[in-house]
């Protein structure tokens, strides 16, 4: 008998670890709540994560078996498990930040009488696959992407068979699975997908979407059918939500990105145009930056908590405590700034063109350090994903790879009027603005005091100045480099 252990991968279908493990002997799918990962972890996306689980093991009970969850560390779970059940093979699909890398390391460490098999899923082109002439990791997207879309794409992978499912009232040596694994210590069985509560999490602030396959599957198909052919004009406007909202379900893995790759293959075959063609082909680059930040944290595991670009001095970031906190309450008094901030409590998501917007500002415009705004959105992303959220933080902090160039900053003011004309992304959760006219809220911060009290009293002034801070962004970033 085989074990498969679920991370990220949560769905049978197109699970290439899953696959490749039942293909060799019947196997026994596990989830592990691993106490150093949870204390990364945050409510809202612990709540996907159980929602997610909720519905795979309905699916492993629809082939006649189900999900064993444990809670445990990893290193003793799966060990312990392979000497109690005799297992074969113990196979994971991989996962590519330094703290995975070192858990799976720990993992083999240990199990030295049963086979290993970490596979490659999450991506199309795994780490090292796509490299310079000499052998490197691109630091430059354009490069990585015209390759990423040149190699051609796998198909998905097949559902296992239910009879290559191992259920948990299978006997053993000492009675069924499910006996055999409450007497193993240091390991907690959940007959039932755990609550927040037991996990030691609060209900989110958030409403937060529902998980699992169905779900990503039904968004897949509504987005290929209509919004990937307007993507490539619409995408950057929140008001018109011109997305596919695939971000959870890929950090997840309850739908597997050949699916996803395949479904808008199908779509670009379907297009009635060029520009629709373009439209999914531009889709299909958002999916190559997350196999290129994917790449970069790889290759710079340290990059979560350190600057990728190096400048000859150090960056001089404020520490402005109150500043930091009205950014994170949407109360800067720059409206788009603020709706974003304020859909990303109520919805533990923010648009993506909102979320360079918010951290150019507090990046450039309150000169705070990114690792702040970082932490802020792992806290309350339900998409969260360590290589995609670092890339982009430090492409908006200018510190990152094939960054923003520091001297180009985002004015919100004008980001607003050209991504939200009509204002009505912000009026939609910055209510205090429900009224009033669409170029009074775009010009809010150059209005005299009086004006603003008249339109929307409950509103805050602006709490910096953006022409000022442009320029001490620009001299902090060219001392940084060196300069006077």
């Amino acid at each position: 008998m085989n074990l498969h252990w679920h991370r990220r991968d949560l769905r049978l279908d197109d699970n290439l670890g899953l696959a490749a493990s039942t293909a060799s002997a019947p196997t026994l799918p596990l989830f592990v709540f691993d106490p150093t990962i949870l204390t990364h972890a945050a409510p809202a996306r612990v709540s996907f994560l159980l929602d997610s689980l909720s519905a795979l093991r309905s699916a492993y009970r629809e082939h006649d078996s189900d999900l064993l969850l444990v809670h445990g560390q990893p290193e003793h779970v799966i060990p312990t498990l392979g000497d109690a059940l005799e297992l074969e093979a113990v196979s994971w699909c991989r996962d590519y930040s330094g703290l995975a890398r070192n858990r799976d390391a720990a993992v083999r460490r240990e199990l030295t009488d049963v086979e290993c098999r970490s596979i490659d899923d999450a991506v199309h082109h795994p780490p090292g696959e796509i490299t310079t002439n000499d052998g490197n990791p691109y630091k430059v997207f354009t490069y990585f992407s015209k390759k990423w879309h040149d190699r051609p794409k796998q198909a998905p992978a097949e559902s296992p068979p239910a009879d290559t499912l191992v259920s948990l009232d299978t006997a053993g040596a000492t009675g069924d699975i499910a006996e055999e694994v409450d007497g193993l210590d240091g390991i907690t069985r959940f007959e039932d997908v755990p609550t927040l509560d037991e996990l030691g999490f609060d209900e989110p602030e958030a409403d937060v979407p529902p998980g699992g396959t169905d779900v990503a599957r039904d968004r897949l198909r509504s987005f290929c059918e209509d919004d990937i052919y307007c993507y490539a004009d619409r995408r950057d406007y929140p008001a018109d939500d011109c997305t596919s909202r695939l971000s959870p379900h890929l950090k997840y893995g309850t739908i597997g990105i050949r699916e996803v790759y395949a479904a808008t293959d199908r779509a670009s075959a379907d297009a009635t145009s060029e520009s629709e063609r373009e439209s999914v082909s531009e889709f299909q680059d958002q999916l190559a930056w997350r196999e290129f930040y994917t790449q970069v944290l790889w290759d710079r595991p340290d990059v979560v908590s350190a600057n990728f670009k190096t400048y000859e001095n150090p960056i001089e970031w404020r520490t402005d405590e109150e500043a930091l906190q009205a950014w994170k309450d949407g109360e800067t008094g720059y409206p788009i700034v603020d709706a974003g901030m304020r859909q990303l409590r109520a919805e533990a998501y923010m648009h993506n063109r909102v979320r360079m917007i918010v951290a150019s500002f507090l990046t450039k415009d309150l000169l705070v350090d990114w690792r702040e705004g970082y932490k802020w959105f792992c806290e309350k992303l339900v998409d969260h994903d360590t290589a995609n959220d670092n890339g982009g933080w430090q492409w908006a902090a200018s510190t990152g790879t094939d960054a923003q160039p520091y001297f180009r900053i985002f004015n919100p003011t004008t980001q607003g009027e050209r991504y939200d004309p009509d204002a009505t992304y912000i009026r939609q959760y910055v209510t205090e603005l429900n009224g009033v006219p669409a170029d009074v809220i775009h010009s809010w911060p150059d209005l005299e005091p009086g004006v603003r009290r008249m339109h929307a009293p409950e509103y805050p002034e602006p709490i910096v100045d953006h022409s000022d801070r442009r320029e001490e962004a620009i001299a902090m970033f060219e001392r940084a480099r060196g300069g006077n």
